[in-house]
């Protein structure tokens, strides 16, 4: 992700919901050096935002509602979250949860592309996402793992504007230019279980040594660490708690 700051209509923030919060903090504090800092106003509920050499990086929260999975989500900034979420509904997707205050932090929304991958709107106030992105430790890259990537190409630059860089591997999504993102088409190699979703990535200094990191803290190898074109080596895991989440090694430029 070349972007370092948040944009309207890109990745601007990141939340795991847990059954084990605590065991939450405590495995990715240990994996990419992460504080733990909570809301202790009541009506938080247990937020708490995870930071970065005080800068905040994700957040970690219990499981608000019946049948919510442990999962991260990852939510996209927008400058009016009721008319975004409009576009949602008339491209097909549907809502979760409709705009909403999120006590002073902003308004957001919960929602899902017409494959079922869910995702969230975020339309900030007092936080305006996260403070560190395409570095050691935060947010790098965001990709959509759907088994309908032709109506993922047309749903999601009707909600977003996003632009499509298309491949026969691989397409990336992009604002001004920039690409933030990308679509990984499920085939069999997916269990038909494993329903369409989006996966965070997150930046780390070595790709290998938070592999190894991650599987003595008791989490698991979904992809071993495998070095891209590029060069770059990425890994997908799963924390203890059950939450996949992707890593990747960064370079001079994140």
């Amino acid at each position: 992700m070349k972007q370092n700051s948040v944009t309207v209509g890109g990745p601007c923030w990141v939340e795991h919901g847990s059954a084990d919060p605590l065991a939450a903090q405590r495995f990715y504090g240990e994996i990419f050096g992460w504080q733990a800092e909570p809301d202790e106003r009541p009506e938080a509920g247990g937020y708490t935002f995870m930071k970065l050499d005080g800068k905040v990086a994700a957040a970690i929260s219990p499981l608000y509602g019946e049948g919510q999975p442990t999962a991260w989500t990852i939510s996209f900034a927008v400058d009016d979250a009721d008319a975004t979420a409009a576009r949602i509904t008339e491209a097909g997707g549907s809502l979760i949860v409709a705009p909403m205050e999120a006590l002073d932090f902003g308004r957001f929304v919960i929602a899902a592309d017409p494959s079922g991958a869910v995702f969230a709107l975020w339309q900030p106030r007092a936080l305006l996402g996260a403070e560190v992105l395409n570095e050691p430790g935060a947010l790098g890259w965001v990709e959509l793992l759907t088994r309908d990537p032709e109506g993922a190409r047309a749903f999601y630059p009707a909600v977003f504007g996003w632009s499509v860089n298309p491949s026969e591997q691989y397409t990336q999504w992009g604002l001004s230019g920039e690409d933030f993102g990308g679509m990984l088409t499920m085939d069999d190699r997916f269990p038909p279980q494993v329903p369409p979703h989006w996966l965070p990535y997150f930046a780390v200094a070595d790709a290998d040594v938070a592999t190894f990191r991650a599987g003595n803290l008791g989490g698991d190898v979904l992809m071993p660490p495998v070095s891209m074109a590029n060069e770059r080596r990425i890994a997908v895991l799963r924390d203890p708690m059950g939450a996949a989440f992707g890593i990747y090694a960064a370079g001079p430029e994140g």
